[in-house]
């Protein structure tokens, strides 16, 4: 089974909606047959990849919110973070661009598989949520994922570059063609769509649904005199 996640470095509940499918998978009885796959989507293609401003100044002005009423946003979603066992420093992160996080997101794969990935996105968010960190800074980037187990010249060579550039934006447009319209957003065996940070219950159930749908039980309709692992019944 295949699960497609697409999310953002900077999106908090994407985070959240990552620890909550984990919590399922830990107790999902086929969890060693399930494959983790991390796609690209991006909240602000426009955003700055020098940070002049943080992200609760964002919010208030996006949203037409006060400083306070952008802090106290911040800190329900800390809240809930916490109950994940997540350390959320909202107060603290930068409003930046994540074009060259996830293009060696993309490295980590073409590298190391989705094992590798997986470390390379954890190791991302992170560094933004818990450590607010500047990931849209090269040498911060370069620090996470080479300690994460990228290799540094690849690095280097894709942070010099525009490579990967085509398969964020190829990712960005498959979540529009799904019917996306924010993240974090899970699809299971190209069939099931999971929009949200939903609870973890609510991933266990769809887990075992699609599961369920593609390893179908014959129904025995009759049986009757049979061998087996024991001998023949005579």
């Amino acid at each position: 089974m295949k699960i497609e996640i697409w999310s953002d470095v900077v999106c908090p509940w994407c985070y959240i909606g990552k620890r909550r499918i984990e919590n399922a998978l830990a107790a999902f009885e086929h969890a060693d047959e399930v494959e983790v796959h991390w796609r690209s989507y991006q909240l602000d293609p426009g955003a700055p990849t020098q940070p002049t401003e943080s992200a609760a100044a964002m919010i208030a002005r996006k949203y037409g919110q006060s400083a306070a009423g952008a802090q106290q946003m911040q800190d329900r979603v800390e809240a809930v973070a916490a109950e994940e066992g997540l350390v959320y420093r909202l107060s603290q992160t930068l409003h930046l661009n994540t074009v060259d996080a996830h293009r060696l997101i993309h490295l980590a794969h073409a590298q190391g598989g989705n094992e590798l990935q997986g470390r390379v996105k954890e190791a991302l968010l992170a560094a933004y949520f818990t450590e607010a960190r500047n990931v849209a800074d090269h040498a911060v980037l370069r620090e996470v994922t080479v300690a994460a187990g990228l290799e540094p010249a690849r690095v280097e060579e894709v942070l010099a570059s525009r490579e990967f550039e085509a398969e964020v934006h190829a990712d960005i447009e498959q979540a529009q063609a799904y019917g996306a319209t924010g993240v974090p957003f899970f699809v299971i065996d190209q069939k099931y769509g999971v929009s949200g940070a939903q609870p973890t219950e609510t991933f266990t159930q769809v887990l075992e649904r699609a599961w369920s749908d593609s390893h179908p039980k014959i129904e025995v309709l009759a049986t009757g005199d049979e061998c087996g692992p024991d001998g023949c019944a005579i």
